[in-house]
């Protein structure tokens, strides 16, 4: 069956053999560069408007379709299958290329660790190597589960069959409380990607600051691993600050430690402990990590009000977490950080 895409750029065709994926799957797989964010239901930035077919809406019930136009016809992209031929028109400017599309990949979980008592990560064999960019996301689904989950990867490698990720438990949450209450080791998932635009890029990537606070500290640590592994730390300089509730709840400490050894005193790390105060100045384990209270976009704008005359021109803000906390961070970087927007790259996670 064939898609047609009505953009501001002229039109596209799609010629999708079943309603096995979505819109945006489907139009991405195409490498079409199609509006999204979150490509889990959440946000809305995918939102389109049918103009001729049938179409099914797999969540209608989704936080992004707040702002749609049922009557006019008005769907995310990320939700809805085509039943058949069909013309979609998407409000943005859309381009087309040939390389490093996204795509549907198997593989099974392979590793489960424990981090804290709400905060677990685990790795997952792929059947095909996959390349991406650090700071990019996969949507992951499980059988028996609907819906997908957009977890951003831990590692960084420039071509692996391996890729880990970091979930935090949440009421209610069907992924995780199905990963904390069995052994899922050796269970096969699907996933597809890479997805998302919060990317490092060394060649033009000057000092960087990290805004992030539980989960979100995952797309991040892939980050910090590409900027160590490839020297950017010898001529740039950079700052994290990572929020969690207590001492506690941190995680990834030890391997904090070492990116910030690696760096040769360029990358700085600051714990924030938003719900009690800094038992000490660093971290009971390594005086590399250091603590502050408060929440983190706080921390940070109290660093960077002492510091940000001496970021570089070239400095790229980076925040990852829920969408309050990565709004106070964002505009923490456009004020203390004297950062401009376009210089800001940003993950929200619902």
């Amino acid at each position: 069956m064939s898609i047609i895409l009505q953009t501001k750029s002229g039109e596209f065709r799609i010629d999708a053999e079943d309603d096995s994926e979505t819109l945006l799957f489907a139009g991405l797989k195409a490498g079409l560069t199609l509006p999204y964010e979150c490509a889990t239901g959440s946000c809305g930035t995918c939102r389109a408007r049918v103009m001729r077919g049938d179409v099914n809406d797999a969540w209608p019930e989704a936080p992004g379709t707040r702002q749609l136009k049922r009557h006019k016809g008005d769907v995310l992209m990320c939700q809805t299958r085509a039943r058949g031929e069909c013309l979609i028109r998407v409000p943005a400017v859309v381009d087309r290329k040939s390389e490093n599309a996204p795509r549907r990949i198997t593989g099974k979980i392979d590793q489960l660790n424990r981090l804290n008592r709400d905060v677990m990560d685990f790795v997952v064999a792929l059947e095909d190597e996959s390349a991406f960019a650090a700071g990019q996301f996969m949507v992951v689904n499980v059988p028996g589960l609907a819906g997908g989950r957009a977890y951003s990867m831990v590692n960084y490698e420039p071509q692996t069959d391996r890729l880990r990720f970091v979930v935090k438990r949440k009421p209610g949450g069907g992924f995780s409380e199905w990963l904390f209450g069995e052994d899922a080791t050796g269970t096969k998932i699907s996933l597809f990607g890479p997805l998302g635009k919060a990317t490092f890029q060394p060649a033009t990537d000057g000092d960087l600051i990290f805004i992030t606070g539980g989960s979100g500290i995952a797309g991040i640590m892939s980050i910090l691993e590409h900027a160590v592994r490839s020297g950017h730390f010898s001529a740039s300089r950079g700052q994290l600050f990572f929020g969690v509730r207590t001492l506690e709840d941190a995680f990834y400490v030890q391997e904090l430690a070492a990116l910030a050894e690696r760096s040769n005193g360029a990358l700085s790390v600051t714990l924030a402990l938003s719900h009690e105060a800094a038992p000490s100045n660093t971290h009971p384990t390594s005086d590399l990590i250091q603590l502050s209270g408060g929440f983190v976009h706080d921390v940070a704008a109290r660093s960077l009000a002492t510091t940000a005359q001496s970021v570089s021109d070239e400095a790229i803000g980076f925040v990852a977490g829920p969408p309050a906390m990565v709004d106070g961070a964002i505009r923490v970087l456009l004020g203390d950080g004297n950062l401009p927007p376009d210089r800001i790259r940003y993950d929200k996670f619902s």
